[in-house]
């Protein structure tokens, strides 16, 4: 089933220079980019679109980090897109992340993941609503 996903790529990962490689594997694994755009995220829209996570303990530093920075933020689709972008992306924790994952390849600690993904089609349908009004979406 075509499905669509949020991700993005986050500070840690733009400081590396490595937009263009996980573009690149996104769409190796025929994940098509529908939206892309770069932008700095505000400590309040970050608490915003992790606001799910607002009484956690890292809710501070999650925040603070992706304020940080520049961010790439890109709507996927594809067959089943949010499971294997998941698969690609890794475990949270690169520590943990399969070898080749995106994660293990750029993550540096839990928190400096390099990526970030919705992890349900609900999620998915309120991280995109976020980022990208339904006139940058098209038709589908």
């Amino acid at each position: 089933m075509t499905e669509r996903t949020l991700a993005i790529i986050k500070p840690d990962a733009v400081k590396k220079n490595a937009i263009g490689d996980i573009i690149r594997r996104y769409e190796a694994a025929s994940l098509r980019p529908i939206a892309i755009r770069m932008t700095r995220i505000s400590k309040a829209q970050a608490e915003g679109f992790y606001a799910v996570h607002r009484q956690r303990p890292f809710f501070e530093s999650l925040t603070t980090f992706m304020a940080s920075g520049l961010v790439v933020v890109l709507v996927l689709e594809g067959d089943d897109a949010i499971k294997r972008h998941r698969d690609l992306m890794g475990a949270t924790d690169p520590a943990k992340a399969d070898p080749g994952t995106i994660r293990a390849v750029y993550g540096t600690n839990i928190e400096y993941n390099a990526v970030h993904g919705s992890d349900s089609p609900d999620t998915a349908k309120f991280e995109i609503g976020f980022f990208f009004s339904e006139m940058e979406l098209g038709v589908r």
